[in-house]
């Protein structure tokens, strides 16, 4: 794998620097694959409406039964509309049907279009758990709402927030937090303030990179903490921004600023993190985040503008409602 490398000092909560060497990403190149660990959710285990392509009414007996009728024989997950059926009444579920070149898996016929109107109106009339039920969701739903609601539910799994590479690995937070650390190697940190040195050679070689740093462990929450390159329009620039591991309702709780500078010159932002239901690119491209642009992070390096050399603080604070007043008032970290 071909990286270039960037010296990063770090030094957290005033403790004395470590010299870490972090690897840069750049588009196109080649990353190392990890494992899918992603979990799979069925209405039951067996095949039971194979064979089986119109409900005859008043002898289902069962809710059980309803979801066996509805289990496809494919993908073994439950079947809504629309629900397609070949010709000697087989069924299986939409996405599927694109999966096995348009063929009966049961009875190798061809598909066509011929929907099956009774499973559908079974399907329809149910109220069914969220797919995240074993994640914790109570929630039970008629279809179409269910759906609508699956879409946001705040249990479903989150994706990877590692920036460095399409990582297809979803999860709830603490298994995130362990795969960050053990299958990408990201750095661990424990406090609320952060000094971070960045030192790069050739700084104008780098065009589109990404880095993340570090996840931070404060307040009993994660917080991701990003550092990139990229073009702006024709101007080349570095991006710093926090990512909170959690859902943006919870990230509203809290506040971080970042501050970069030299030669009698500095540049601070103060902000909300985004959470990381936002991939880094999506916040990357809004801007919210502290920009600093080449030609000025050269002039935070001084010396010849040949090497950059950036130094970025930080810190995250928690935001606590004045029972009285409603406002908000900051609780810094110790």
């Amino acid at each position: 794998m071909e990286t270039d490398s960037i010296e990063c000092i770090t030094s957290i909560d005033g403790t004395e620097e470590d010299e870490i060497q972090q690897s840069i990403h750049h588009p196109g190149s080649h990353h190392h694959h990890h494992p899918h660990h992603q979990q799979q959710f069925s209405s039951s285990k067996g095949h039971a409406n194979n064979g089986v392509g119109v409900a005859s009414p008043g002898i289902i007996p069962s809710t059980t039964r309803v979801h066996e009728l509805l289990e496809c024989p494919v993908c073994t997950n439950s079947m809504y509309p629309p629900i397609y059926q070949c010709h000697n009444g087989h069924t299986l579920c939409s996405t599927c049907k694109t999966r096995v070149h348009n063929r009966c898996p049961t009875c190798r016929q061809e598909l066509g279009d011929i929907r099956c109107l009774a499973l559908e109106k079974v399907a329809e009339s149910l109220e069914l758990p969220c797919k995240y039920f074993s994640l914790g969701c109570p929630e039970i739903f008629p279809y179409y709402s269910k759906l609508k609601h699956e879409a946001i539910c705040n249990f479903r799994p989150y994706n990877c927030p590692y920036a460095g590479s399409e990582c297809a690995v979803t999860g709830d937070i603490p298994f995130l937090v362990a795969h960050l650390r053990d299958d990408h190697k990201v750095d661990m940190h424990s406090g609320c303030t952060f000094n971070h040195r960045y030192v790069k050679s050739n700084p104008r070689e780098v065009e589109n990179a990404t880095w993340m740093l570090t996840v931070f462990h404060c307040f009993g929450q994660y917080f991701c903490l990003h550092f990139e390159a990229f073009q702006l329009g024709m101007a080349p620039v570095y991006m710093a921004f926090l990512r909170f591991m959690g859902d943006e309702m919870e990230a509203r709780n809290y506040s971080y600023s970042l501050e970069v500078g030299g030669n009698g010159r500095k540049l601070i932002w103060e902000g909300t993190p985004r959470s990381i239901r936002d991939s880094h690119r999506k916040v990357r491209d809004s801007h919210d985040g502290l920009l600093i642009q080449r030609n000025m992070a050269l002039f935070f390096s001084g010396g010849d503008r040949k090497e950059l050399k950036l130094r970025v603080t930080g810190r995250i604070w928690k935001e606590q409602q004045n029972s009285e007043g409603g406002a908000c008032i900051p609780n810094l970290c110790s």
